[in-house]
């Protein structure tokens, strides 16, 4: 039997132990109101670490801010602003079409575990094949058949998007077959594409038909946004793809796991080929809009930088590089990071040799990010 705690007269008896919780619990409130931050900006800190696609949107909506407050600067006034910044935006878009196309591809190529260093290769290859079959001169192959105009700019389109699709397939073979690594196998064929295909045309100058860079150049309401609108258009297809069909599935449960993705009866190879093959049809259609914009190509430089620039949208994005993990809306805003940073260095005269550094420096401090987060 526990014997009463006596007390002086007037004192209620309190136990000892709950007197030292007390003091515990104040000491610990303390040393919590000390290191806990304000509910805003903890519920930010969360966001920001649990949902990549928060973050990289967040950062895009500071790098327009920035970029409309140096052209408000600019600006000699509030009209001129006014018109310059929708214009600007069309211009960013449109100059980073391409690269957003690739880039959509380049998705689920990382999310897969993989990498692709030939997409600038791809591109001069694709785009010199589709040249040579709508070459006015006597040397083109569909002109010197009979087959001019609409039909065969369709038929031009669709041998390049068919190229694209070998190019891919044969990487996705090399990877899964060969089981060469994803870097090797791509360094090895972004070096024989190119060099191949300037051999192949050299002294060759084929004349691509006015109607068929209209393609890229048709304006609608005075402006130049039909590349826009098929990065757009591209980007919901393989968006529905990643995220509504078996195959999105599949190509997550591939980067997360190969094991236990084959283990639950994915064939993983096929995948793993099959998302080469899908970056390749779209390097393809990238290529098309090139040769269409621009008339012609340079075999030599064209698409120099474009991996570069497409794992640069993918990982700012929030793609893992250790795979399993990333959105084709990431991308896509990953991709318009790069674009107006490019042109925010422009806009302030940073000098291009200096814009790849800081292109490099994004990369690093992105991976880093979700290295933290893991």
């Amino acid at each position: 039997m526990t014997n009463p705690v006596i007390t002086p007269a007037g004192d209620p008896a309190e136990p000892q132990t709950p007197a030292v919780a007390d003091t515990t619990t104040a000491a610990s409130g303390s040393a919590s109101r000390t290191l806990s931050l304000p509910q805003p900006l903890a519920w930010f800190v969360r966001r920001w670490k649990g949902n990549p696609l928060f973050s990289t949107g967040f950062a895009l909506v500071v790098m327009v801010v920035v970029q409309s407050i140096v052209l408000a600067y600019q600006a000699p006034d509030l009209a001129t602003w006014l018109t310059k910044l929708p214009q600007n935006w069309i211009n960013i878009l449109r100059n980073n079409a391409s690269i957003g196309i690739i880039s959509l591809g380049m998705t689920l190529v990382i999310i897969t575990g993989g990498i692709d260093l030939a997409v600038g290769s791809t591109l001069v290859a694709v785009g010199a094949i589709v040249m040579l079959m709508i070459d006015t001169g006597s040397a083109g192959i569909l002109t010197s058949i009979g087959i001019t105009g609409p039909v065969a700019y369709a038929i031009a389109i669709l041998v390049g998007a068919a190229a694209g699709f070998l190019l891919g397939e044969l990487t996705g073979l090399l990877v899964t077959k060969g089981k060469l690594p994803p870097f090797i196998a791509t360094l090895g064929t972004m070096a024989i594409l190119r060099s191949v295909t300037q051999y192949l045309m050299t002294g060759r100058t084929p004349r691509v038909p006015v109607e068929f860079t209209q393609i890229a150049n048709l304006t609608i309401g005075g402006q130049y946004l039909m590349q826009i609108i098929y990065w757009l258009v591209l980007a919901v297809i393989v968006w529905f793809i990643s995220k509504k069909t078996v195959f999105g599935r599949q190509v997550i449960a591939v980067g997360s796991n190969p094991r236990a993705a084959l283990l639950s009866g994915v064939n993983v190879q096929a995948v793993k080929r099959r998302v080469y093959v899908l970056l390749g049809v779209l390097v393809s259609f990238a290529a098309v809009l090139q040769v269409a914009r621009i008339g012609s190509m340079d075999y030599a430089n064209a698409g120099s930088g474009y991996e570069m620039d497409a794992i640069s949208a993918v990982v700012v994005g929030g793609t893992s590089m250790a795979g399993g993990r990333g959105t084709i809306i990431g991308t896509v805003f990953g991709a318009l990071i790069i674009g107006v940073m490019n042109n925010l260095l422009n806009i302030m005269g940073v000098p291009p040799l200096l814009r790849e550094a800081f292109k490099g420096a994004i990369v690093i401090g992105a991976v880093l990010l979700q290295k933290n987060e893991g």
